[in-house]
C-alpha cells in the first residue's frame, strides 16, 4: 500500500491499536512489552486510567481559547512545576524542541542585554536537542545536521563531561553567555557523567555569570529517580527545558526560568498558538498528581538497578558488553559492534526496544514497570545479547 506520510522515518513494520500500562497491543493482537514508552514519553505507561479521565473531562469543557486569555489549567500546572523544581516560572509550549528553542532565545537576549551583538552559548558533543533549525544547531551530532547548512551561528561545542574542555572555552571567548547540556545524554547513547559534573558546570556559571540551561526533556518527570535530574546534585539551574513525560503522550513543552532569567523575555518577545492549551495541561497535571501521590519515582532507580543486575548476571562473561549504565530507568548497554538489528529481533519477541549511538540499545521502560515484567525483559533481552555477541 502507498504511504502519502513523508518518509521521514525507518519505521518498525507494526502498527499498535490499544495499550495498558507497560503492555502494547498491535493490529494482529499480538501483545508486547513496552521498554521504550515511547521514546521516555509514558512514563505512566499507557491508558493510564488518572490521564484518560482528565483528558476527558478536559474535552467536554475546553480545549482552546489561545493564550490572549488566561488559562486556570496553566497557572495551575506552572504553580505545581516551580514547587517541585525550584524555578520561578514557565513558557509552555507543545515540544521539547520548542523548549529548547525557547531557552535559546533566552540566552540570546540575556547576551543582546549585557552588550553582547554575537551571543555564543556553549553545548556538548553527541548531545541532542531537537531538530528545528535553533536546536540542530545546538545539537552536537553532525550526522542529524548533514543536508541543512547553514545552520545558526553562536554555538561552541566542547566533550561532554570533561570541565576543562568548557573553562577553555569560557577562556577563549568573551561572547559566552550560557552553557546547554543534558545531565544525562540520552540519544548521544545513554552517556552519564561524572557525578559532580553538573555542580562544577553551575560553579562555572556562577563565576562567569553565564546562564546554566539544563535540557530535561528525556531526564525529566522522575525518569532518572529524582523528579528531575539534577537534583541528585542538589543544584538549581537558571533554565530548565522539560517535554516527553510531562503529558505522558499527549504534547506538551515548558521552559522553565529562575532569577534573572525568568525576567529576561517579555510580552511581545516569544509565543505559541496551542502551547499549554487546557487539554494538555489537564494531562500534565494529571501525571504530576499521580506521581507525586505514589512511589514510582523513588522506586525508578531500585528497578533500573534490578534490570541492570539480571542482565549483567545473565550475560556474564560476554567480551562484548563494554558497559550496562543507569540512572533510573534510563539503561544504556553499549556493545564493541553496531547492533541496531537487535530492534527487529526483539521486536519479534514481543519486547520493544531502542538501539542508540549504533552500539547501545536503550531501554527507558514506565516507572510503573512491576516485577513480572522486569523479569520477562531481563531475560529476553539478555538471551537477544547472548545470540548476537556469540
Amino acid at each position: 500500500m502507498t504511504s502519502h506520510i513523508m518518509p521521514t522515518y525507518a519505521r518498525q513494520t507494526v502498527t499498535f491499536e490499544r495499550g495498558e500500562g507497560a503492555w502494547l497491543w498491535d493490529s494482529q493482537g499480538k501483545r508486547y512489552l513496552d521498554a521504550l514508552s515511547g521514546i521516555a514519553v509514558c512514563n505512566l505507561g499507557h491508558a493510564h486510567p488518572a490521564v484518560h479521565e482528565a483528558i476527558c473531562l478536559q474535552s467536554q469543557k475546553l480545549i482552546h481559547t489561545s493564550n490572549l486569555y488566561g488559562v486556570k489549567l496553566q497557572e495551575e500546572l506552572a504553580d505545581k512545576l516551580c514547587h517541585l523544581s525550584g524555578m520561578d516560572n514557565v513558557f509552555f509550549c507543545n515540544s521539547g524542541t520548542e523548549a529548547n528553542e525557547a531557552a535559546i532565545k533566552i540566552a540570546r537576549k540575556y547576551g543582546h542585554e549585557k552588550g553582547l551583538d554575537q551571543p555564543v552559548i556553549i553545548t556538548m558533543d553527541k548531545s541532542f536537542h531537537g531538530r528545528t533549525m535553533g536546536a540542530l544547531s545546538a545539537t552536537g551530532n553532525i550526522k542529524v545536521k548533514q543536508g541543512f547548512a547553514p545552520l545558526l551561528p553562536g554555538f561552541i561545542h566542547v566533550p561532554y563531561n570533561d570541565i576543562a574542555a568548557i573553562s577553555k572555552a569560557i577562556a577563549a571567548d568573551k561572547n559566552i553567555v550560557a552553557i546547554l547540556v543534558e545531565p544525562i545524554q540520552g540519544e548521544g547513547g545513554v552517556n552519564i557523567p561524572d557525578a559532580n559534573y553538573l555542580n562544577q558546570i553551575r560553579a562555572l556559571c556562577d563565576e562567569h555569570k553565564l546562564l546554566m540551561m539544563l535540557d530535561e526533556i528525556q531526564t525529566g518527570i522522575g525518569r532518572t529517580g529524582r523528579f528531575l535530574a539534577y537534583q541528585h546534585n542538589e543544584i538549581l539551574p537558571d533554565v530548565c527545558t522539560l517535554a516527553k513525560a510531562l503529558g505522558n503522550g499527549l504534547p506538551i513543552g515548558a521552559c522553565m526560568a529562575r532569577g534573572k532569567a525568568a525576567a529576561i523575555l517579555t510580552a511581545g518577545n516569544h509565543g505559541s498558538t496551542f502551547g499549554g492549551n487546557p487539554l494538555a495541561c489537564s494531562a500534565a497535571l494529571a501525571v504530576i498528581d499521580t506521581l507525586t501521590s505514589t512511589n514510582l519515582i523513588t522506586e525508578a532507580n531500585d528497578k533500573g538497578k534490578r534490570i541492570c543486575d539480571a542482565i549483567t548476571q545473565n550475560t556474564s562473561g560476554n567480551q562484548q558488553i563494554v558497559s550496562i549504565r543507569h540512572q533510573g530507568l534510563m539503561i544504556g548497554i553499549e556493545l564493541s559492534t553496531p547492533c541496531s538489528e537487535l530492534v527487529g529481533k526483539a521486536l519479534e519477541k514481543g519486547l520493544l526496544i531502542n538501539v542508540t549511538a549504533d552500539n547501545t540499545i536503550r531501554l527507558l521502560p514506565p516507572l510503573l514497570i512491576n516485577d513480572e515484567q522486569i523479569l520477562l525483559l531481563s531475560e529476553t533481552l539478555s538471551a537477544l545479547i547472548q545470540a548476537h555477541t556469540h
